[in-house]
């Protein structure tokens, strides 16, 4: 990459993003054939990264009954697992340990990237009025969320009930298969279906028998919330070193993850 194409990215990030963040491209994926991690991956070191996984806390509707909401699922290895995914696979410098933050917590604008899931289970979200107006500024300001892990209709009920609460104004499409965030780092060819762990053979979860991606955008057409129906990422991330999970998912989870992370930091 030129010298003058790496400060113009560096400048662009610096001034368009909440908080301040610089990234330089790796020149280019490494190759897929074997596990993108192993456990002999180098644990990080870098207290200071420019990348930061924040993972949303929030409250469901009812009462999950297990003393902590669905916001927890795979916490903490999934997050630590992909924070070694980016440092592993691509030039993004990362901090070592994942984050928890609600909408209702204003150092949520020092981060670009939010990570949430479960958000059918439970009844779904309930935001509160305030972490509603939070979460519309963020969003509209730069920020990203990024959705992960829900499955069927009556889940995308759930979900739809919260989120049209937060945009009433804005209506939540399909992303075409073609779309640039599935090729913003590696080539994909639309959105994919990872399983959970114990369904090697990929069986749907629930009533709908594929992933799709829908997103709301802002107006400028950038993605705002990224949701990833009928898949779930955070089990590959989270099952990374177990063998009873397919190595092609574990792949196939961080090269979704990383464009979606790749394609936040650059719009």
């Amino acid at each position: 990459m030129s010298t003058v194409l790496a400060r113009l990215l560096s400048y662009i990030l610096c001034h368009a993003k909440i908080g301040a963040i610089s990234l330089l491209f790796a020149f280019a994926p490494p190759s897929t054939a074997q596990p993108l991690l192993s456990p002999q991956t180098p644990q990080l070191q870098d207290v200071a990264g420019e990348f930061a996984f924040v993972r949303l806390q929030y409250d469901n509707y009812y009462n999950d009954g297990f003393g902590f909401g669905t916001w927890r699922t795979d916490f903490p290895s999934a997050d630590s697992n992909f924070l070694r995914g980016v440092a592993r696979l691509s030039n993004v410098r990362v901090m070592k340990d994942p984050i928890v933050l609600r909408f209702d917590d204003e150092r949520i604008f020092d981060y670009p990237f939010l990570y949430a899931l479960e958000m059918g289970r439970s009844g779904g979200p309930d935001f509160s009025a305030k972490e509603k107006a939070t979460m519309r500024e963020y969003l509209l300001r730069g920020g990203f969320l990024l959705i992960d892990d829900f499955w069927g209709t009556r889940q995308w009920d759930n979900f739809y009930r919260a989120f049209s609460q937060v945009f009433p104004d804005r209506e939540i499409i399909e992303l075409p298969a073609d779309h640039e965030i599935f090729r913003s780092y590696y080539d994909i060819s639309g959105p994919q279906m990872i399983p959970v762990i114990g369904n090697p053979d990929n069986y749907p979860e629930q009533d709908v028998d594929r992933a799709s991606n829908h997103a709301i955008l802002d107006d400028a057409g950038r993605v705002m919330v990224l949701i990833n129906w009928n898949s779930d990422m955070g089990d590959g991330w989270e099952h990374t070193y177990d063998p009873r999970y397919p190595t092609r998912y574990a792949n196939l989870a961080y090269q979704l993850g990383i464009n979606y992370l790749i394609y936040s930091l650059i719009h």
